[in-house]
């Protein structure tokens, strides 16, 4: 009897413990439970917040939209216009726009070509293109860079209408915005409108109708079909696939966009393959890419003469198409045959009528490359081009072209010149020196007749370069541009009379009232004639039978002479026919030797060539009325001395008396 309790109470004390322990099973369930309620509540937060961030940055950027209300309105500057002497249309500077043209007007086929390459589903989409977006993000993602943009037409209207063209994600939020509001204001075809009227084309034209006339001279209600396809592969990359930059990349970007339009139902295969084969014919200005140097080197000078004030402007020059580009072709068909421009990486050709009115001028082998104009800014060392000014200074001096000297070593101190490959031919006439460019027999003469009377004479024939009057200044032992020595060399074809360069004739505003126009052709006389005679029949001689025989043009008449620099870093060849005074210079940009280029090959070749394929007829100047011929002023501080750049005095007095006599000689003629 005494145990019961004891096991009652443990039996109790078990039966207590059961029901605890069930108790707290439940408990853990319900805590397991709850516990994951501040997980979820923490993300629906975190949504929220994230929500309300994006919505403040995209209310921060609807606020920093630009205002549209100038939507309509198109700024522009002042447009200079550029034509050749004969009137054709060389370029066009400042933003030309043509005027407003519908979709109604324009050719089914060039509105296709501009959605085939631009926006295929633009009539389907509401402004963004999100298939257009995601192919463009997985070819990206692909490529590893930006390979594909997935801008719709319309958002490439708010970009070039309201943008600047920084490429950032806050911007391109914004563009996607504007074209929103810009599909929700007007109809498609507006939008489309508005694109073809401002969308720029390159050389300065915006606008589907000022494009068509600067490359094909006529309304674009008057294109073809190739034509529509080339203005439509420009809106990629204007200046890349301009046929004014490159016409075989713009022929073949066309034919990728015919290729599109087939593939894409706008045209049918037999009007692919029509429009391929017909030749795309550029406009005769617009396909000189070279005379962009001559429009740099005229248009400062438009600026200089008409200001600002008068708005648009319409710029008659010098320039001749035709002789532009045989100009261009000459450059490019010989330096770019490694052979024949052995070595030469560059060169740059000046042409003239004999009053000095620029006929061509190339700056380079490429202006899409390089817009440095070698033609106006190269300076650089005539070399035995600087020679007929020594030969002229002799014969002013009383030497003739039959005087013998000997072609033998020369000293003068510690300075011995050398002749080419250091040959000599002992006794020859003064004819036979030049023919042969020998620099001994230019430095002799150059020494018998005075440094000074050499450096005076070709300052006053058109060399403003400073000159270094020393013992080298007869084998042209300093700097001078090839339109600097075009001028220069102007007298010897034009009788005696100083040219200087110029390329504006006239200038008019828009409406035809005239702004400028240039002195009636007129110089003075810096040569006599019998000095220039004898000069002259030295040119054709050397042409002929010396060193410039390869610049020879059957039909022509051809007088020139050649130049080259130490270690062929330079090469020259300066010439002239009935009509022109040319100059061309090869060499490389960074001063470094070439292939043993000498002013006989790559230059007298690029001479020939060109006035070969140059209009036979229409490059003369206009008569020219020969002023009272005035001494030249004194070399003063443009002559420098051997050491260094300081004015010293030069030996020979300061006047110029060969000069002083053909001033009195008598006034106009």
């Amino acid at each position: 009897m005494a145990r019961r309790p004891g096991k009652s109470k443990a039996a109790e004390r078990a039966r207590s413990a059961a029901p605890s322990r069930s108790r707290r099973r439940p408990a853990r369930r319900k805590r397991s439970r709850a516990g994951g309620f501040p997980w979820l509540r923490m993300a629906a937060c975190l949504i929220i917040i994230g929500g309300l961030v994006v919505g403040g940055w995209l209310v921060s950027i609807a606020r920093d939209l630009p205002d549209t209300s100038g939507l309509q309105a198109v700024e522009r500057t002042a447009t200079i216009t550029f034509l050749d002497h004969d009137g054709a249309l060389i370029a066009r500077r400042g933003s030309a726009h043509g005027h407003e043209v519908t979709v109604d007007e324009l050719p089914s086929y060039l509105i296709d070509a501009v959605l085939a390459v631009e926006d295929r589903r633009f009539y389907s989409h509401p402004g963004v293109d999100v298939i257009g977006l995601a192919r463009a993000m997985v070819a990206n993602l692909r490529a590893g860079r930006v390979v594909q943009g997935g801008s719709t037409l319309t958002q490439q209207l708010a970009k070039n209408l309201f943008l600047s063209p920084e490429r950032t994600l806050r911007r391109k939020v914004q563009e996607m915005m504007l074209a929103f509001w810009l599909e929700s204001r007007f109809s498609k075809d507006e939008i489309l409108e508005l694109y073809l009227n401002r969308v720029y084309f390159g050389g300065g034209a915006y606008g589907v109708e000022a494009a068509s006339l600067r490359y094909f001279s006529r309304p674009a209600s008057e294109l073809g079909l190739g034509e529509a396809a080339l203005l439509a592969g420009l809106l990629k990359a204007p200046s890349r696939y301009s046929p004014v930059n490159d016409a075989q990349r713009a022929a073949a970007r066309a034919t990728v966009v015919l290729d599109l339009m087939a593939q894409t139902g706008r045209i049918t295969e037999q009007e692919r393959i029509a429009a391929a084969r017909t030749p795309i014919r550029v406009s005769r200005g617009a396909s000189s890419q070279g005379a962009q140097y001559f429009i740099d080197w005229a248009a400062e000078q438009v600026r200089g003469i008409a200001g600002l004030e008068h708005g648009d402007l319409v710029v008659h020059t010098t320039l001749d198409v035709d002789a532009q580009r045989a100009a261009e072709r000459a450059i490019s068909d010989i330096l770019g045959d490694d052979e024949l421009a052995s070595g030469a990486g560059e060169g740059a050709l000046v042409s003239l009528a004999h009053d000095g009115a620029v006929r061509a001028m190339v700056g380079g082998r490429s202006y899409a490359r390089s817009q440095f104009n070698r033609a106006v800014l190269a300076q650089r060392q005539p070399g035995s081009a600087f020679k007929p000014f020594v030969y002229a200074s002799a014969f002013e001096a009383g030497l003739t072209p039959e005087d013998r000297r000997n072609d033998a070593p020369v000293r003068i101190g510690d300075w011995a010149p050398q002749n080419y490959n250091d040959e000599y031919r002992g006794e020859m006439s003064l004819r036979e020196g030049f023919i042969r460019s020998s620099n001994s027999i230019a430095v002799q003469i150059a020494e018998e007749t005075g440094r000074g009377h050499v450096a005076r004479l070709a300052r006053r024939l058109g060399i403003e370069s400073p000159m270094r009057v020393d013992r080298s200044l007869a084998l042209g032992v300093f700097e001078v541009t090839p339109l600097e020595l075009a001028s220069a060399y102007a007298p010897f074809a034009n009788g005696g009379l100083s040219a200087g360069a110029y390329g504006i004739d006239r200038i008019e505003t828009d409406a035809g009232d005239l702004v400028y126009a240039a002195p009636a052709s007129a110089g003075q006389l810096v040569l006599d004639a019998r000095t220039q005679a004898r000069m002259r029949d030295l040119f054709l001689t050397n042409v002929r039978q010396g060193t410039g025989r390869r610049a020879d043009v059957p039909g022509l008449t051809i007088g020139g002479k050649t130049g080259t620099t130490n270690d062929f870093r330079d090469a020259w060849f300066a010439g002239f026919d009935s009509q022109l005074v040319t100059v061309v210079w090869t060499g490389n940009d960074d001063n470094s030797p070439t292939e043993r280029a000498t002013g006989g090959g790559p230059p007298a070749r690029i001479f020939q060539a060109y006035l070969a394929a140059a209009p036979r007829t229409g490059l003369a100047a206009r008569p020219v009325q020969a002023l009272a011929p005035v001494a030249a002023a004194t070399i003063e501080t443009l002559i420098l001395p051997d050491a260094d750049a300081r004015p010293v005095p030069v030996e020979e007095p300061d006047e110029d008396p060969i000069g002083a006599f053909l001033s009195g000689l008598g006034g106009r003629d």
